[in-house]
């Protein structure tokens, strides 16, 4: 008896060690992945740049303390176009597509919904109806140059809070109440936007929210790049921290109350967190769908439902999307550039459709 209790700890630890290894494998394979997606994005655009100057541009920039200063690449037109504008956007289009995908796990989890995405809880009319008043009326004008953006990210957390606060009145919030109250507080929102629209009559207001809407990274710099960029870093390593209520989440309020645990008060923590993180979203990028929806599922077959592995493999997938993604708004039609909403809008209806037609899809939890 006690030879074959040891023989089993001794396959368990072996199984673990293999886990470890397979996840360590994955992380580094997507790690690399990334590295090179976000280099070769560099090369696309509508000014053609050779590959060993892009790498003597971002060599120069990033070790520039350390090797003699080379006039050329500090002040030419390849340093201008490489790091100026392409390398911030490449960065902020990683950092926005981590952000989303992680923002979907936690969101499906939380709702137990695999249709569950970003903008479920009602955070994408929220933010929308917050550049409506911007754009339209000129609400939030004081805030300066960036009022839409800010505008935007009030909105989106304004209308987190009011979902929470309907779905808890009565009694403790669920994951059906949160997303009914979602879908009650968008519906709200959307038509307080429509109504904006409508009383306004400005067509020039008009075109400039249609195209902020579509979302867009051609607003990235250098200059606004930090903010995001440690808000959604900082939100998915507070959620991979998170990944055992995540996982407790899919089995339901009623497993976790036998188990002692108030899901309710974590599910309160994280819609705040998550409304910070798409408003940030919102604020630098406009709105961006699809990403939340497309990216979960894709990792969630591969890897399974465990946390702890879908919220890092999803974070680094969503990066690589969002950047090709991107780079196929700003190179499909010559001279102009598409918004790379519409493309992650034509790529993620269709996946939206087949989630519900296939009936072999595992969630999990019950």
């Amino acid at each position: 008896m006690i030879t074959k209790k040891r023989n089993d700890q001794i396959k368990f630890k072996k199984k673990l060690i293999k886990e470890k290894k397979v996840l360590f494998a994955g992380i580094f394979i997507l790690t690399v992945l990334l590295l090179i997606s976000m280099i070769l994005s560099l090369l696309f655009g509508p000014v053609d740049i050779t590959v060993f100057e892009t790498f003597r541009v971002i060599y120069h920039n990033i070790f520039k303390l350390f090797i003699k200063s080379n006039i050329s690449l500090s002040s030419g037109i390849s340093n201008d176009i490489i790091w100026g504008i392409r390398f911030p956007r490449v960065i902020m289009a990683a950092v926005i597509g981590m952000g989303l995908s992680v923002i979907g796990v936690v969101m499906q989890a939380m709702v137990k919904n695999p249709l569950a995405n970003p903008y479920t809880l009602g955070v994408s009319s929220g933010a929308s109806l917050g550049a409506t008043f911007a754009i339209m009326i000129g609400v939030g004008s004081v805030f300066g140059p960036h009022f839409i953006g800010l505008s935007a990210f009030l909105g989106a957390l304004i209308s987190s809070l009011v979902v929470y606060s309907i779905a808890n009145i009565g009694a403790k919030s669920s994951s059906i109440k949160l997303l009914l109250s979602g879908m009650a507080v968008s519906a709200l929102c959307s038509a307080f936007s429509s109504f904006i629209i409508f009383i306004a009559n400005d067509a020039q207001g008009m075109r400039t929210l249609t195209f902020w809407l579509m979302g867009s990274l051609v607003s990235a710099t250098w200059d606004n790049i930090l903010l995001p960029a440690v808000i959604l870093i900082a939100g998915g390593l507070y959620f991979l921290s998170q990944f055992r209520n995540l996982n407790m989440m899919l089995l339901g309020d009623e497993s976790a109350i036998t188990l002692g645990s108030d899901l309710n008060f974590y599910r309160k923590i994280y819609i705040v967190i998550t409304a910070l993180m798409t408003g940030m979203v919102v604020y630098v990028a406009g709105t961006i769908g699809f990403v939340g929806l497309i990216i979960p599922h894709i990792v969630r077959a591969v890897v399974g439902t465990d946390h702890k592995k879908l919220i890092v493999f999803s974070g680094l997938t969503g990066a690589i999307f969002l950047i090709w993604t991107d780079v196929l708004a700003r190179s499909l039609l010559q001279g102009t550039e598409m918004p790379i909403g519409i493309i992650t809008s034509l790529l993620g209806a269709p996946f939206f459709i087949w989630i519900l037609i296939r009936k072999t899809y595992g969630f999990g939890g019950n």
